[in-house]
C-alpha cells in the first residue's frame, strides 16, 4: 500500500498539479479566458510559489505588470525566482483580504485554488472588485470538493469520506459554487461559469491529488470512518478499477462602473 498511497502531502504540491496535463489544461484556459491584453496589470492573489506568474507575465509582455500577493514567505522565496526571469514580475507578501492597492488601479485580477482556503471568501472577492478598473476581468478558479464522486461497492463509505472533507478538511470546500453569489454581491457581472471535471482512472495519479491514504487515516481519527472500513476502502482503491472525479469552477466576472 505504501508504494501505491503518498504518506504525506509533498511540499511542491502546486507546483506539481501546474504541471500536470490537468493543471497545465485548465490553467491555459483560465488565462485565454482572462483576455489579458500587452501592456495590462495582472494581479495574481495568492500566488503562492509562483506557478502561474510566467504565464500572466507571458500575457502583459514586456511593459505590462504581474503582481503575486501571498502571506507565505516561503512560498514568495520560491515565486521570487520567476521575477528573475520575467522583470515585469513583482511579488510581495499581503493579506487578501486587505490589500494595499488602490481603487480601480488593476486590470485583471486571478485567484487558483485560493478562495477555499482563505478566512473570508467575501472579503477577498470585494478587494478584488475594488481594485478592478471599470471593464477590468477577475477569473476565480476554485473547487467545488463536495462534487467529488468516486466509485465504491458500498456508497456510504466515499460519502463519508467526502463530508469529511467537506466539514473538517477544507474550510471553504464548497467555494466553487459560491462564487458566482459572491461576485454580485461585490458588484461585480458574473459573465460566465466554466465547470471543469477532472476524471482519474490511475490511483496514483489520483492519489497525487486526493491524498487518499492521509486523508483516510484523518478521518477515522475524526470518527467518520471505522478502522475496517477504512482498510477496506484503501485495500479497494489500490487494488480495483478506479472511477474518481471532482469539479472545479472558473466563474469570470467583470468590474462596471
Amino acid at each position: 500500500m505504501a508504494s501505491t498511497f503518498e504518506a504525506e502531502r509533498p511540499t511542491d504540491y502546486l507546483t506539481r498539479l501546474a504541471a500536470s496535463d490537468l493543471g497545465r489544461a485548465y490553467k491555459a484556459l483560465v488565462v485565454d479566458q482572462l483576455k489579458i491584453q500587452v501592456g495590462m496589470t495582472v494581479v495574481d492573489l495568492g500566488c503562492g510559489p509562483g506557478a502561474d506568474l510566467s504565464a500572466l507575465a507571458l500575457a502583459v509582455g514586456p511593459t505590462g505588470r504581474v503582481l503575486g500577493i501571498d502571506h507565505d514567505r516561503g512560498a514568495l522565496a520560491t515565486a521570487a525566482r520567476v521575477a528573475v526571469l520575467y522583470p515585469q514580475v513583482h511579488v510581495q507578501q499581503g493579506d487578501v483580504h486587505r490589500l494595499h492597492l488602490p481603487d480601480g488601479s488593476v486590470d485583471r485580477v486571478h485567484t487558483d485554488r485560493v478562495l477555499q482556503h482563505v478566512a473570508d471568501p467575501g472579503a477577498a472577492v470585494g478587494e478584488a472588485a475594488r481594485v478592478l478598473r471599470v471593464g477590468g476581468l477577475a477569473a476565480f478558479a476554485e473547487p467545488d470538493w463536495d462534487t467529488q464522486a468516486i466509485d465504491y461497492p458500498d456508497p456510504a463509505i466515499p460519502d463519508a469520506y467526502r463530508r469529511f472533507i467537506t466539514e473538517r478538511v477544507v474550510r471553504n470546500a464548497r467555494i466553487g459554487r459560491q462564487l458566482p453569489a459572491l461576485c454580485e454581491g461585490a458588484g461585480l457581472d458574473v459573465r460566465r461559469v466554466i465547470p471543469i471535471t477532472a476524471v482519474f482512472q490511475d490511483v496514483a495519479q489520483a492519489d497525487r491529488i486526493f491524498g487518499f491514504q492521509r486523508v483516510t487515516h484523518r478521518a477515522v481519527e475524526a470518527g467518520y470512518l471505522t478502522a475496517e472500513g477504512a482498510r477496506d476502502w484503501l485495500r479497494h482503491l489500490r487494488t480495483a478499477r478506479l472511477f474518481a472525479s471532482v469539479t472545479l469552477f472558473v466563474t469570470l466576472a467583470e468590474a462596471h462602473s
